[in-house]
C-alpha cells in the first residue's frame, strides 16, 4: 500500500494570518486541539471518516503527516508538499529514526463504567519512574530543574525498553536510541485547578532500528506507535542508516 508523506504549512496571506491565534493559540493544551483540528481539514473528507493520518509540528512550525490519502489543498495552506511514501525493506536493513511518542501500559483501575465494561488507565512510564525517585515529592514547587538530569535518564532508559517492547511485535529490534526531550502536557479541554490536571508524556526519541520482519513493521509504521496520536504523537520517521 502506498502512503504519503507530507509537509504542510499554513499559508503566508493576511486571511490566513489574521486566523492564526485561533489555528495555532498560545496555549499548549488548545494548541494541539486547534492543530489537530486544522489538520482534519484537509484530510476529513465527510462526517463519518474516521482518523487515518499520524502527525508532528516541526520546529519551524510546519507539520510532517503520514496518511493513506493525499491531503487536500486549501487557501489556509502553502501548496502542500507531498510524495509517495513506500519503503522497501529487506530483513537485516538499519535504519535511523525520529519519534515523538506517549509511551504507555494499561492497567485495571478496578470497577465497571457505566457502559458495564471493566475500567482501565492508561500509565505513562517515565512519568511513572519519576514518582519513584525517593524525595521527589518533597521538593518544592519551582525546582523541576533541580530533577532534570535524572529525568531525562529515566528518559533514556525507560523509553528504550519501551521501544525495544514494541519492536517485538513491530518488526525491529533498537541497536540505539536515546532520549532527546521529554515533557509533559494537560489534556485538551481540560479546565478547572492545576493541581491535578490530567497529563500525558511526550517523549521524542532517536536512534537506530534494525529490521527484522519487514511486513510487521510497514504494517504498524502507519497505525503509529503509542497512545496520544491525535495531539501529535505516534509518527516514526525513517531513512536509510548511512
Amino acid at each position: 500500500m502506498t502512503l504519503y508523506l507530507s509537509q504542510i504549512r499554513l499559508a503566508r496571506s493576511p486571511a490566513a494570518q489574521a486566523l492564526a491565534p485561533l489555528l495555532a493559540p498560545s496555549d499548549p493544551a488548545a494548541r494541539r486541539s486547534a492543530q489537530h483540528n486544522l489538520l482534519w481539514s484537509v484530510f476529513a473528507d465527510g462526517p463519518d471518516r474516521r482518523r487515518d493520518f499520524l502527525w508532528r509540528e516541526e520546529r519551524d512550525g510546519s507539520f510532517l503527516t503520514l496518511s493513506a490519502r493525499p491531503p487536500v489543498q486549501s487557501d489556509l495552506f502553502q501548496p502542500h508538499r507531498v510524495r509517495d511514501f513506500a519503503p522497501v525493506l529487506t530483513p537485516g536493513d538499519r535504519l535511523d529514526f525520529q519519534l515523538r511518542c506517549n509511551a504507555t501500559r494499561t492497567e485495571k483501575a478496578g470497577g465497571l463504567s457505566a457502559e458495564g465494561k471493566e475500567k482501565k488507565r492508561h500509565v505513562d512510564f517515565v512519568m511513572d519512574a519519576l514518582h519513584a525517585i525517593p524525595g521527589r515529592k518533597d521538593l518544592p514547587e519551582g525546582t523541576d530543574s533541580l530533577r532534570a538530569p535524572e529525568r531525562m535518564k529515566l528518559a533514556h532508559e525507560v523509553g528504550r525498553a519501551w521501544l525495544a517492547r514494541q519492536g517485538e511485535r513491530a518488526g525491529f529490534r533498537v541497536l540505539h536510541a536515546e532520549a532527546a526531550d521529554y515533557g509533559t502536557a494537560v489534556l485538551p479541554g481540560h479546565r478547572g485547578p492545576r493541581k491535578g490536571q490530567p497529563q500525558f508524556g511526550i517523549l521524542d526519541l532517536t536512534g537506530r532500528i534494525e529490521i527484522t520482519d519487514p511486513a510487521a513493521f510497514l504494517v504498524q509504521l502507519p497505525i503509529g506507535f503509542g497512545r496520544a496520536k491525535a495531539f501529535g504523537c505516534g509518527l516514526m520517521l525513517i531513512r536509510r542508516a548511512g
